[in-house]
């Protein structure tokens, strides 16, 4: 009970602090990872996911007495580029920030913001986002409180509710106007994950699951193409074994079970097997949807055919924390923000936002935030990989 006990304040605490018309020209700017000529219009966009997307919709869903316990709503959350906290996971923009920077669109809202402007995009994604539903997660005894505030299908749902208003003020058939916009689908997955091996399960329990998360996963895409999405980026999930978090609260004795940069072998094999069944999950779904050799690719419209796109996470992290000095970065694994406590700099009683947890000098130069999620520079990385190539299949911007 008390090993229990722990695991659910950890995930509490990890989770909290964090574990979301005109055509405008495509154009990928300074602060959206990269340059180029104009290569796709779109008239708005749509996020959903989990804590490496929201950009602020736990704080807007909790009230002002539980915000003061949410640790990316405190400093140093938020220092190098908003100048304070934002509830973003992370010292500054997230991927799915420079995304829209680099697309000519302004930063997605959060979608539970009373009396937002959405007509120019929404941000469904909240911090403990699940693929699965909440249903789930009790039925195999992880039903734990945070796990509820926004699965995927809440998220869908939430995006259904936004939409008359949209539609009724950015275009005169709804169906058009999505047609025109991009969608980010994710990262899901990471906290189903979470929920298990962070409450007792082992890896190979949690990777019975894969196939079912998913096989969500694809039945979220196929009810946003039957709302008339057209072009969807989907994320896979992190390599979870490089992260300062599992590594401390995971730690395994069996020197077998870390590869040559320090990162758990098998946490690292379960999001490789989650991405391979996702992306074989996807082509069956792009397949059904294939575009037709006369549609334009630059000119969406309601007849357009789908164009699906596997946004890889796994490469890009992997690459910059086993081998920081490649990408101009310092630091790799260890976490930028923390008390300095653990060979990770991270400590559950001294996260990232808590009383005597500090920033390290030079965010810019680290790859791990907060030891859970990503700096605004590595985001950077990330989002130019996705908009050009190479971490991204087909590059958004092709």
């Amino acid at each position: 009970m008390a090993q229990q006990a722990h695991a659910a304040a950890v995930v509490v605490g990890v989770l909290l602090y964090c574990c979301l018309c005109l055509f405008v020209g495509v154009v990928a700017g300074e602060h959206g990872g990269g340059g180029g000529d104009i290569k796709r219009q779109y008239k708005a966009m749509f996020s959903f996911g989990d804590s490496l997307t929201d950009t602020g919709n736990i704080c807007v869903n909790m009230s002002a007495v539980n915000r003061t316990e949410l640790t990316m709503a405190q400093p140093p959350y938020g220092i190098t580029f908003f100048g304070h906290p934002t509830c973003r996971c992370s010292d500054g923009r997230l991927v799915v920030d420079f995304l829209a920077e680099g697309l000519g669109l302004p930063l997605l809202p959060p979608s539970k913001v009373i009396g937002g402007d959405f007509r120019r995009g929404a941000n469904m994604a909240i911090v403990g986002g699940t693929a699965l539903d909440f249903d789930f997660f009790e039925s195999i005894g992880v039903g734990f409180p945070f796990w509820n505030y926004g699965s995927m299908n809440v998220q869908l749902r939430w995006f259904r509710d936004l939409l008359p208003s949209i539609c009724a003020t950015a275009a005169p058939q709804s169906i058009a106007y999505l047609a025109e916009s991009l969608f980010l689908f994710g990262s899901l997955g990471g906290n189903d994950y979470n929920a298990m091996v962070l409450f007792g399960f082992t890896i190979d329990q949690a990777r019975n699951y894969t196939p079912k998360i998913v096989d969500q996963i694809a039945s979220g895409v196929e009810k946003l193409i039957a709302m008339g999405a057209v072009d969807i980026i989907v994320p896979g999930v992190m390599p979870f074994g490089c992260f300062a978090l599992y590594l401390t609260e995971l730690k395994s004795s069996n020197k077998s079970d870390y590869d040559d940069y320090g990162c758990l072998k098998p946490l690292n094999e379960l999001a490789i097997h989650h991405n391979s069944l996702l992306q074989t999950s996807l082509a069956a779904v792009q397949a059904r949807h294939r575009r037709s050799p006369s549609s334009s690719p630059s000119s969406p419209s309601p007849a357009a055919a789908v164009r699906i796109m596997y946004a890889d996470y796994y490469a890009v992290v992997a690459e910059m924390m086993q081998a920081p000095a490649r990408l101009g970065f310092r630091s790799g694994i260890a976490a930028c923000c923390g008390a300095g406590g653990g060979e990770y700099n991270w400590e559950y009683v001294a996260r990232c936002g808590m009383r005597g947890a500090a920033a390290c000098a030079n965010p810019s130069s680290a790859v791990c935030w907060d030891g859970a999620h990503t700096t605004e520079a590595a985001n950077r990385v990330i989002a130019g990989g996705w908009l050009r190539g190479p971490y991204c299949h087909p590059p958004i911007l092709l």
